[in-house]
């Protein structure tokens, strides 16, 4: 018995471990001015701090459709490591950045080219396909595939 719940406890933290290497980072608002935007500086010009592509996904814990977006971003983190940053941002908890981005349904993403050169939003849900898509197409600026 005392074995048994040795190695459940040791599931536990293995698990916790292994979900705490997450490529998708959460940010608050106070890194959101460090590592993207200073709007507060900045506020009439969008000056990007980045050096890769981005994706910010606006998201609540309590929302369905953001959680089934959660492991379709982990996959793109994992798979564009190197050219592509994801952010994602609790709107529950950062209500001064949702508020700032008009946030009201979710999930909300934005993203922005490692140019810098503007920021744009999704509403709703996308595919995994229309991800891969915008990723490819738009932010590392790779022509799409006929198939």
């Amino acid at each position: 018995m005392r074995k048994a719940l040795v190695f459940s406890i040791l599931l536990i933290l293995a698990g916790a471990t292994a979900c705490s290497k997450s490529k998708v980072q959460d940010i608050t608002y106070q890194d959101y001015l460090d590592k993207i935007w200073d709007f507060e500086q900045h506020h009439d010009t969008f000056v990007f701090k980045g050096n890769t592509a981005v994706i910010i996904d606006f998201y609540s814990k309590r929302c369905g459709p953001c959680m089934q977006l959660l492991p379709i971003m982990e996959k793109m983190a994992e798979e564009y490591e190197g050219d592509l940053t994801i952010y994602k941002v609790n709107a529950d908890e950062e209500t001064g950045l949702a508020h700032m981005f008009k946030v009201k349904g979710l999930p909300v993403i934005y993203r922005i080219p490692a140019s810098g050169k503007y920021i744009k939003r999704h509403d709703g849900l996308p595919s995994e396909e229309t991800l891969r898509s915008i990723i490819e197409t738009e932010l590392l600026d790779k022509p799409k595939q006929d198939e």
